[in-house]
């Protein structure tokens, strides 16, 4: 039998010692959580997605879960807030210029999940129409600022002004259920659209 080396504490016989475990930070943790919270809502939607589900996607317990989010509100929530984060860093939030409906496409490509969270189901939710009210009036706002440049205030503006956001977002929408094929010419058939759209409430037409 060979002798054990000085210092050496594994016995003969024994396994390769097990890699450490390394623990996550608590911030780490948090967007583990978030990210499979995003997957599991936007698969079973916010009703039927429990905190064990939620858990079994992160491969977490459920107590684990209750250390960062007091409940599955508090959760979807943070998952709906980081989702606005990300899509107002990726796009910009007073740009409605030529870069804007291509930026839109790469991030919903970017987040697919929590893209269609924000924008098809927690408008549904009761609980959470104030974050998706918000949403909506900022992009009308945004659409507007931007319109005014070119058509004249009145129900002209107004009406492209409400038009454009809720078209352009559908479009991306509809993109992504068609497992989004070509992103640039998506951006250029989306982008057109809006386009008809300013053409019609246009002085000129």
């Amino acid at each position: 039998m060979k002798e054990q080396s000085p210092g050496t504490s594994r016995q003969v016989g024994a396994g390769p010692p097990s890699a450490p475990v390394r623990r996550m930070r608590r911030a780490e943790r948090r967007e583990q959580i978030l990210d499979a919270a995003t997957r599991a809502f936007a698969r079973a939607g916010y009703a039927e997605a429990g905190l064990e589900d939620i858990a079994a996607e992160a491969n977490l317990t459920q107590a684990m879960l209750y250390r960062h989010f007091d409940s599955k509100a508090d959760l979807y929530r943070a998952v709906l807030d980081r989702a606005c984060t990300r899509l107002a860093e990726a796009t910009g939030t007073d740009d409605f210029g030529e870069e804007a409906i291509p930026a839109l496409v790469r991030a919903a490509a970017a987040e697919p999940d929590g893209f269609r969270l924000l924008f098809r189901y927690a408008a549904r939710e009761n609980e959470f129409r104030d974050l998706t009210g918000a949403l909506t009036t900022t992009a009308r706002e945004t659409a507007r600022r931007n319109l005014a440049k070119t058509i004249p205030s009145g129900p002209w503006l107004d009406w492209a002004s409400s038009l454009i956001p809720t078209l352009t977002i559908e479009a991306v929408i509809a993109w992504l259920d068609a497992g989004q094929p070509n992103p640039e010419q998506a951006a250029n058939r989306i982008s057109q659209a809006v386009h008809a759209v300013m053409l019609v409430a246009s002085p000129r037409f």
